[in-house]
């Protein structure tokens, strides 16, 4: 018998880092609708009602750890999405390395209570990371967020966007087991094209990726709400089984061009998943 409630968030409380616009602010928006209780932190003004906002910056451990000294009570449902593009200074310990330490600091201090999920935003970006496993294991191997952040100074070519979406796969898959052990799930949505401030900002690369795509099948690029669809899924109970995933929401495009139904796309995807 399908138990309709395990989607809902019924006295649970989740939090959103980067909740402010995009799919974070969506994500933070459809858990509010379903009931649950939602605390916000972000570099930039929340422009919505939410329980607590914080401020932080990512780049900065200290204020990292304020903000999470700031946040009340234990967590239900953590959302890790905030995210920036290249050219933004910091990018490694925006996209990845604050929120890695964010994740382990909570669990150590089990504030993520039992039955709780972590949902991240990777992305399409990050498809190959099986092909760069040995060097994504390395950096997951440093021990804190001061260590991460100088291990990529020392890494030429690791300090960009591709790069934090592949070790974000990698430690989603890695983090299954000994975060299940604590009762705790941790999964990852890669978007394709989503049609959101951040994209927009980059648009001429991704935003136009995919476009013969979608022109051959009638449809549009994403929208915040479908990924927010997707991550408050993976993140409530009723996605209880399912741990240290990466999923395609992208309407079929990468697996089309893999198999080459959709011929056109197979050249550039094969290349992004180190198949080609």
């Amino acid at each position: 018998m399908i138990d309709s409630g395990a989607f809902r968030y019924d006295g649970k409380r989740a939090l959103v880092v980067g909740g402010a616009t995009g799919m974070g602010a969506a994500a933070a928006q459809a858990v509010k609708a379903l009931g649950g209780e939602v605390i916000v932190m972000d570099f930039a003004e929340v422009p919505f009602e939410t329980s607590q906002t914080i401020q932080v910056d990512l780049r900065d451990v200290e204020a990292v750890d304020a903000a999470l000294d700031a946040c009340e009570g234990p967590i239900d449902a953590l959302f890790s999405a905030a995210g920036v593009a290249d050219g933004t200074p910091g990018v490694m310990r925006i996209n990845f390395i604050a929120h890695r330490h964010m994740i382990e600091r909570m669990v150590a201090e089990k504030r993520l209570s039992r039955g709780s999920g972590i949902c991240m935003i990777s992305s399409v970006a990050g498809l190959g990371w099986q092909q760069n496993l040995p060097v994504l294991m390395d950096l997951l191997a440093t021990p804190d967020y001061p260590s991460a952040d100088k291990w990529v100074q020392e890494h030429e070519g690791t300090d960009n966007y591709p790069f934090s979406k592949q070790v974000m796969n990698a430690y989603v898959a890695r983090q299954a087991y000994p975060f299940l052990k604590e009762g705790i799930r941790i999964n990852a949505i890669c978007p394709g094209p989503t049609d959101t401030p951040l994209a927009r900002a980059n648009a001429d690369l991704w935003l136009s990726f995919g476009q013969d795509y979608r022109e051959a099948t009638g449809t549009s690029h994403l929208v915040p709400e479908q990924m927010a669809n997707v991550m408050v899924f993976l993140n409530s109970a009723a996605a209880s089984g399912v741990s240290g995933v990466n999923l395609l929401v992208d309407t079929g495009h990468v697996m089309s061009s893999l198999t080459e139904s959709w011929a056109p796309g197979a050249p550039i995807v094969k290349m992004l998943m180190g198949l080609g």
